[in-house]
């Protein structure tokens, strides 16, 4: 994460203005993608990053990929942002709707 994304997810936490939505990680040499759903966009890549370096992962497709090519093989990417606004009363409803949506359309896993 970025200085600049560090000062952009402290601030939005500060101003509650925290972002959900869908996210996607991908291996460069192996071609493997994963998709996940978060409800705090601005916190979830280090949150993985802490994870996957320590070994504890839950997925082990993902952390067996990483092992193998290391952090710098894999790219992470915000595929969608959804605001508490647009979200509404069915919020893990609809992420989980959209994670669907986005791991079929990308042929990926969820996470």
């Amino acid at each position: 994460m970025t200085e600049e994304e560090k000062r952009a997810a402290i601030a939005a936490y500060r101003e509650q203005k925290v972002e959900s939505g869908i996210y996607a990680l991908s291996c460069l040499p192996s071609g493997q993608r994963w998709v996940g759903s978060a409800l705090n966009l601005g916190t979830i890549r280090n949150r993985l990053w802490f994870t996957l370096r320590l070994g504890h992962d839950r997925h082990p497709g993902l952390q067996n990929a990483w092992n193998a090519h290391g952090e710098d093989a894999f790219d992470f990417e915000i595929l969608e942002r959804l605001k508490a606004d647009d979200l509404g009363a069915g919020r893990d409803r609809r992420l989980k709707e959209r994670l669907l949506q986005w791991a079929e359309a990308l042929q990926a896993t969820r996470i």
